[in-house]
């Protein structure tokens, strides 16, 4: 899935996608094995969950999300309506960024976590990408990533009954010590999709004085369809978990 980049003169608009599950889910182990995550300037992808037609009401989550080169590796980030924190203690081997989850603070930012540089963009990739791991419960939410090189056999082997209290300690963790999960995170779909500029990446703060991205992001999308060479998603599976 790709953003296109063909087009020389998209001064309309450049073409994009979305993708977004008719199933809906409340709870489960959601694990995605990526062989490519897209990145570079202008573009803003994201691989995450919510219900689309009640956001923020029943919440999202960020598995994969970030902007133009990326070389900060990934972000996972929750966003919900008031009444959501992550000030409790958090076993996670993440950097906490924020912890309150309601969307009208710090203009929706969201409680975020950040991984390392090889979770995602150009050093994911060469890495041959890897697996994404995401469990969604009344405890909390969690996240795991492995490389390529050390995801768990189970998973690997195609386990029907894989055990995240296996993997050790997750890369985020979000539990429910301050937040009412099963109360902010329902009807949950699966959405894959990849922006061009927006909000996040197309601001002057963020694509020219954070990323040192040419142009404006706008015009640079515009007229420069070799800049979304690297611009795609490319995956192995989704796979869903639930107790039976």
């Amino acid at each position: 899935m790709r953003v296109d980049n063909n087009e020389t003169d998209a001064t309309t608009g450049r073409h994009s996608a979305r993708i977004t599950s008719k199933n809906t889910y409340n709870t489960g182990l959601f694990i995605f094995d990526i062989i490519h995550a897209p990145y570079g300037c202008a573009t803003w992808p994201a691989l995450w969950t919510s219900d689309p037609n009640n956001w923020p009401t029943n919440g999202e989550i960020d598995v994969m999300e970030a902007v133009n080169n990326a070389t900060t590796g990934n972000q996972m980030t929750l966003h919900t309506t008031n009444g959501c924190s992550m000030k409790a203690k958090r076993e996670e081997t993440g950097t906490q960024l924020t912890t309150n989850c309601y969307n009208g603070t710090d203009g929706n930012a969201g409680c975020g976590v950040q991984g390392p540089v090889a979770s995602y963009g150009e050093a994911f990739n060469d890495n041959g990408g890897g697996v994404y791991a995401m469990e969604l419960r009344t405890a909390g939410i969690r996240v795991w990533f492995f490389a390529r090189a050390d995801i768990p056999a189970e998973i690997s082997n195609g386990s029907a009954t894989p055990d995240p209290q296996r993997w050790g300690t997750p890369l985020a963790d979000f539990p429910s010590t301050h937040c009412d999960i099963d109360k902010h995170f329902t009807n949950q779909s699966i959405i894959a999709n990849i922006d061009v500029c927006g909000q996040w990446a197309g601001a002057e703060s963020v694509y020219t004085k954070e990323w040192s991205c040419p142009s404006n992001c706008s015009n640079y999308a515009a007229y420069n369809p070799s800049a979304f060479d690297n611009a795609y998603w490319e995956w192995n599976y989704f796979k869903v978990f639930q107790s039976s």
